[in-house]
């Protein structure tokens, strides 16, 4: 039988791809249906044909043929052979470039929302990255890890637990968590009280989600954390920026600017605030929460490295005394690994509840297997002992980090030695930080741009440096880099 469409797919089947052979066919008819070279009920060759022409076993012909009837673009015929649907609709006019495009090359005929022009995460890649505070994973024992995921895997499989969860979190963790908070945090909770998010930056959207409406005013400093005050722009937030000095935020201005706003949130890291690494001072503690009650804003308290505070004992978490005024976000990211990606919110109930609806629409539910295995670390103590632990490193990192700032960068930075969190602040009041960062990128030398801490123009800039991570070798090497950047 004669067939009125000519085989053009030999150029498109190529054996070194690695895309087996009956997929590459079956993507090569489907872009000529989609081009109309291809119509309705024209015939094929039949699959020892087509299989002569490509060079290809007929049973891989067959089994595109097999693949493209059963998804509807091809029909059997009987005896007849095989042709392309009946029930297709006439080809839309395009391109053959537009029509034979990969995924990454295609023209977008839709609108989408564009991510800002600076990434919020530091790429991987070649080259030095200073972090901004993160935690040295390889002082956190593999085998420990093992044990809890098996020891978890063990009880999931007792207790049917590998099925869909609350997506409020696995119900061991909740309550690990909340006798943690209640007993070495002074947070009036319960189980009730917590949701387990993806990480700390996912429990800040997640509160932001719940709290604020397009138009809605958030109070944030004129440094800080960059993700969250991006997740409340997404919603459309109005983002109002106040100062900050030693003693943290500027709670006049927080007065001043509620009275002009419609103030939903206040975002704030009050133990080690980011990027600055001060603690907020309790009278300004206690005044905020006397605005929040008297204005009806929300403190959303991002306790991100709770633990780590050097110089004398952590600081309670607003929290604490203002459970009715506060939404607290934690991590485990800083005290087990980043890597596990568990957080959490604790807030009242009816807080938590339309927070866990949130993760129902994005996430279904959390990692229960990994929730329990960090559950299980928590109540067998070893979650305690690797915080003495390495509490004690990174307190002899951070003096070793002093060290190597003032022996190389002495006469160009300004900094104070944090009294907590994993990370330095510094200043470099003489030098051009836009041609020292384009000169540390030219080096492959990546960190956080000092702008991205800054809402607003006039703040103070800025590098935050991370020296948890950084052994005392890998430490020398960075400080060295920053010096070289800086000329």
């Amino acid at each position: 039988m004669l067939r009125p469409w000519q085989v053009s797919l030999g150029d498109r089947i190529d054996p070194s791809r690695d895309v087996p052979i009956y997929m590459q066919i079956i993507q090569a008819l489907i872009r000529d249906i989609e081009r109309g070279r291809l119509t309705s009920g024209t015939y094929l060759p039949s699959s020892r044909e087509l299989a002569a022409i490509l060079g290809v076993n007929r049973k891989t012909v067959v089994l595109a043929y097999e693949d493209l009837i059963a998804q509807g673009w091809l029909a059997s015929a009987g005896t007849r052979g095989t042709m392309v649907s009946t029930s297709l609709p006439e080809p839309v006019s395009r391109q053959r470039a537009e029509a034979e495009a990969t995924m990454s090359d295609a023209p977008i005929d839709y609108r989408y929302a564009t991510p800002p022009e600076r990434p919020l995460a530091l790429p991987s890649g070649p080259g030095l990255k200073l972090d901004e505070g993160a935690p040295d994973g390889r002082l956190f024992p593999a085998e420990l890890l093992a044990r809890a995921y098996r020891a978890a895997a063990q009880r999931a499989s007792r207790e049917n637990l590998f099925q869909y969860g609350n997506p409020r979190g696995s119900s061991a963790l909740r309550e690990s968590i909340a006798t943690m908070l209640k007993s070495q945090r002074g947070l009036p909770v319960t189980a009730d009280n917590i949701c387990i998010t993806r990480g700390s930056q996912n429990g800040i959207f997640l509160a932001a989600h719940v709290l604020v409406r397009p138009g809605d005013s958030v109070i944030v400093e004129a440094l800080t954390y960059e993700p969250a005050v991006a997740a409340c722009r997404s919603l459309g937030a109005n983002i109002v920026s106040v100062g900050l000095d030693q003693g943290g935020i500027d709670v006049e201005a927080v007065e001043k600017a509620c009275r002009r706003n419609a103030v939903r949130a206040v975002f704030l890291t009050p133990h080690h605030q980011f990027p600055t690494t001060v603690s907020l001072r309790p009278e300004r503690r206690l005044r905020l929460l006397e605005l929040a009650h008297q204005f009806g804003f929300a403190i959303i308290e991002d306790d991100y490295d709770h633990e780590f505070h050097f110089e004398s004992q952590p600081l309670l978490p607003m929290a604490g005394y203002g459970p009715g005024h506060v939404i607290y976000v934690g991590s485990m990211s800083k005290l087990l690994l980043p890597a596990l990606r568990i957080g959490y919110v604790a807030a009242p109930p009816p807080v938590i509840d339309a927070i866990a609806h949130m993760v129902s629409l994005t996430d279904g539910m959390g990692n229960t297997l990994t929730e329990d295995a960090a559950a299980e670390l928590i109540e067998n103590g070893e979650l305690r002992r690797h915080a003495r632990k390495v509490r004690q490193v990174y307190a002899k990192r951070r003096e070793n980090f002093a060290r190597e700032i003032d022996r190389t960068l002495g006469d160009i930075v300004d900094y104070r030695t944090p009294d907590g969190g994993l990370a330095f602040w510094l200043r470099f009041p003489d030098t051009d930080l836009d041609t020292m960062e384009a000169r540390a990128a030219a080096m492959g030398l990546r960190f956080a741009a000092s702008r991205s801490f800054m809402t607003r123009d006039d703040a103070p800039r800025g590098l935050r440096i991370g020296f948890a991570s950084l052994n005392e070798h890998e430490a020398r090497t960075a400080v060295a880099a920053l010096r070289e950047a800086a000329g």
